[in-house]
């Protein structure tokens, strides 16, 4: 049977839910799953190397991919553009490749109403409580209080987008919330949309239909 398509993984969260600790599991669990390169019209850093950490772009060839419509999504941060080029997800999806996104629900919203938008699995993290969201910021001793407290204000509006995901997971217990995560990936793989060759599995039945008649 031909190979499946791949999936566009947007897995999503408030600061603090555990969302990035929850990507590293599911890409140290499957080699078929891994990081969207985004594109940026940033400088590159020391050690930052075109089309593994990003595709560089002058601003001017950015806005051209925008409109020429080879941008999933993109947003304008800190004054400088960021974006997932087409090409390569498409390329990623015909090889059978997982793309996990690092994007927020606005860049989430583009992906899925974007002409690849079918072989979007969407995942909102929820924490337990505002109590444990805040305990787990302050564990990460990172931030001065005035920090945390901005990213508990902004966690608000975040969680107010739950209802747009095909899946809402409370991550009371990370490996639970992980186990989880692996069977919905396992199960959304199997969608009819991700593959491509049960259209030749029936025509051949069909055909042995035929010849039996």
């Amino acid at each position: 049977m031909t190979q499946r398509r791949g999936l566009l993984i947007i897995l999503s969260s408030p600061s603090g839910a555990g969302k990035s600790t929850l990507a590293r599991r599911l890409l140290d669990w499957d080699s078929d799953i891994r990081f969207s390169v985004s594109a940026t019209t940033r400088p590159p850093r020391p050690g930052e190397e075109n089309g593994v950490h990003y595709y560089f772009h002058s601003d001017t060839e950015f806005q051209q991919m925008v409109a020429g419509g080879d941008m999933l999504e993109h947003a304008l941060v800190f004054g400088n553009r960021y974006g997932s080029p087409r090409g390569p997800v498409e390329q990623a999806i015909d090889a059978g490749q997982d793309l996990l996104f690092d994007i927020d629900w606005q860049g989430g919203q583009q992906v899925r109403n974007s002409a690849l938008g079918k072989h979007v699995l969407s995942i909102f993290i929820l924490p337990p409580s505002m109590a444990e969201l805040e305990r787990r910021l302050r564990a990460r001793a990172q931030d001065a209080d005035e920090v945390i407290a901005s990213r508990m204000q902004k966690s608000r509006d975040e969680i107010s987008h739950w209802p747009e995901y095909d899946y809402v997971l409370v991550n009371d217990d990370l490996d639970e919330t992980e186990t989880r995560l692996r069977i919905i990936i396992k199960a959304e793989r199997m969608r009819l949309s991700q593959q491509p060759g049960i259209m030749a599995v029936v025509q051949d039945l069909n055909t042995q239909f035929e010849e039996r008649g």
